[in-house]
């Protein structure tokens, strides 16, 4: 029976303490290899047992029992290492283990296909179960374990109640149409799209139509789970499966919205650098340059609000003045690309930038028309190096405003139970959604969402 394994974490907590190592006494480390380098007489193994991002290096010598194999040991073996700690304040890492016994507890093969060396992000796409192994990815999947119990506990901090929100719905949240059918098959093998519920069902697209009652009954709710989009969109930012993180207020109107978003994305922010730093540390210095200054902006100073109308101004006159768009129409009605995005809040808020008050006519039924009857109570976050990472608006609370823009999207046929909350007990709410992977791309400056979501889905790709 092997010893009870003490866990690197805590072996650097109690350094950190400024506790003495040596009292530990003996201890018995797993986890798996790194790096190895012998020279004969003296070997050092890079150990990592997945409990933080550092390793703990191991020193072992020639007289260790089985040194042959030891020293031959191949990044990615599994060990178990019986040793003391030494102190090493003048070398690069603390402390590491003097090995007096190493045990191989499960051996890798020479075609293991992990080395010592980088490799690259489309190299380890195609092995989605492997690439947890190495630093980038131990550090981002730590991330955004991380920052997904921030999300929690900040609504959970204020208040708000979780809901969880079907998966399996009748319903299109957008009206886009971009949904996966669920069907089952018939004694032919032919699909059926209707047997098992009655009606056709789909994967959901959004938990925002499903937790707003809960909003009129609780005032401050949040769904956060996984959503589905059937759009074949090839981008970096664009997957068919991915987690949504959409809380819902009552008794609240755009602004309040705003105001939330804003504390919401700071608190993330805050939250991770606190709780990762040495994973943020990393990102900085091998992936994304400028990252954590980014993020120090954006603590710094409250977000920037502008009109739709006003953007598409600026947008036009940088056109007069030379820039280059590849999509160089630019006019009021349109749907802002992430070019355009990118360029409102690189170029002229210089921050995180709220757009708002969009053409009723691009955005979704239930939204708040505002009086001018052209526009919606809607607002897109927008940031530097990713465009909008958040949508949001004021939810129509008008029966007569919403039940005729159903009508006109021809969507009021079973959403009548959504339409009845504006006339029993109906108030202003309003609420936003924020794409989880994107947040966390923006984050960690990882630049695609097939690399933050540990399996992604995406048009064409269902590897595992």
């Amino acid at each position: 029976m092997q010893p009870i394994a003490t866990k690197v974490i805590d072996i650097y907590a109690a350094h950190s303490k400024g506790e003495d190592l040596a009292k530990l006494g003996e201890v018995f480390i797993e986890g798996w290899v790194r790096t190895n380098r012998d020279s004969g007489s003296i070997g050092f193994i890079a150990l990592n047992d997945g409990t933080c991002f550092k390793n703990i290096q191991v020193v072992y010598n020639s007289n260790i029992d089985n040194h042959d194999k030891i020293s031959h040991l191949l990044t990615g073996a599994a060990i178990g290492v019986k040793g003391t700690l030494v102190a090493t304040p003048e070398m690069k890492q603390p402390f590491e283990l003097h090995a007096v016994e190493i045990v191989v507890l499960g051996d890798v093969d020479a075609d293991y296909p992990l080395q010592k060396k980088r490799h690259s992000f489309e190299y380890l796409r195609d092995m989605a179960y492997l690439r947890p192994r190495t630093n980038t990815f131990a550090a981002l999947y730590r991330v955004r374990s991380v920052l997904a119990l921030g999300v929690h506990e900040f609504f959970q901090g204020k208040g708000f109640v979780y809901v969880h929100t079907p998966e399996i719905t009748a319903n299109d949240a957008e009206g886009a149409g971009q949904t996966f059918t669920i069907t089952t098959l018939d004694d032919e093998g032919k699909p059926s799209e209707t047997d098992f519920y009655g009606k056709k069902a789909s994967l959901t697209v959004s938990g925002q139509l499903h937790v707003e009652p809960f909003a009129l009954a609780f005032r401050d709710v949040y769904t956060f789970g996984p959503t589905f989009r059937a759009e074949k969109s090839n981008t970096t930012r664009h997957a068919s499966e991915f987690w949504m993180i959409e809380p819902e207020i009552a008794f609240a109107d755009l602004e309040d919205d705003m105001n939330l978003m804003e504390e919401t994305i700071k608190f993330c922010i805050s939250y991770v650098l606190e709780r990762c730093p040495d994973e943020m540390d990393f990102f900085e210095a091998m992936i994304a340059p400028g990252t954590k200054a980014k993020l120090a902006e954006v603590l710094s100073k409250p977000f920037r609000r502008m009109e739709y109308t006003e953007g598409i101004e600026l947008l036009k006159k940088a056109v007069a003045n030379g820039h280059k768009f590849e999509n160089k129409k630019i006019e009021w009605g349109m749907d802002l690309q992430s070019e355009h995005e990118r360029y409102l809040t690189e170029e002229i808020a210089k921050g995180p930038l709220f757009l708002i008050n969009y053409p009723k006519d691009i955005k979704a039924f239930y939204m708040k028309e505002n009086p001018d009857g052209k526009t919606v109570a809607a607002c897109d976050l927008l940031v530097p190096g990713e465009g909008e990472i958040i949508g949001g608006s004021q939810r129509e609370d008008n029966y007569d405003v919403l039940r005729a823009k159903m009508q006109k999207q021809g969507n009021e046929e079973g959403l009548q139970w959504y339409l009845n909350l504006r006339k029993w007990g109906g108030c202003v709410h309003s609420g936003f959604g924020i794409g989880f992977d994107r947040l966390l791309m923006y984050l960690t400056g990882v630049a695609n969402i097939r690399d933050t979501e540990p399996y992604p889905r995406t048009s064409g790709n269902l590897k595992y």
